[in-house]
């Protein structure tokens, strides 16, 4: 286990991107409504730190996190999934799960609408348990 602090390298208002020391990156979702603009710039980064630092692995942190709308769904299904998959080697996505249901049936249909990509993503109520499946995948 690496004891170095994690290290902040992105934020917006729609959440932030954390370096983890031991090798994921850990997106944050905050609360309320997201501006599209800053929506897509959060998930941007988030693919561009991926290549970066050559991880495949990110825990999703969606507790707080409102629904999708449906042209954030579109985006992310169409375009910023499958180019983080094929281009920026996405492969692990640990999800604390949303509080609000309808985030959560949101996810669902995401994860339903990718599911040809390779990609896993699991879901999870506790973090510990998110940080340590991270941890088993290779």
């Amino acid at each position: 286990m690496n004891n170095s602090p994690r290290s902040l390298y992105f934020e917006n208002s729609s959440g932030r991107i954390w370096e983890e020391p031991e090798g994921y990156l850990r997106l944050e979702y905050y609360s309320g409504a997201r501006e599209a603009v800053q929506f897509r710039a959060l998930l941007t980064h988030t693919a561009h730190a991926m290549s970066r630092r050559q991880w495949d692995k990110v825990l999703v942190d969606q507790r707080a996190m409102v629904p999708f709308g449906p042209g954030e769904q579109e985006w992310m299904t169409n375009e910023w999934l499958p180019r983080a998959v094929n281009e920026h080697g996405y492969r692990y996505g640990a999800v604390l799960v949303a509080q609000n249901v309808f985030a959560r049936l949101a996810m669902n249909q995401l994860v339903m609408a990718t599911r040809n990509l390779p990609h896993i993503y699991r879901t999870f109520e506790a973090e510990e348990a998110a940080v340590a499946w991270l941890r088993t995948v290779a």
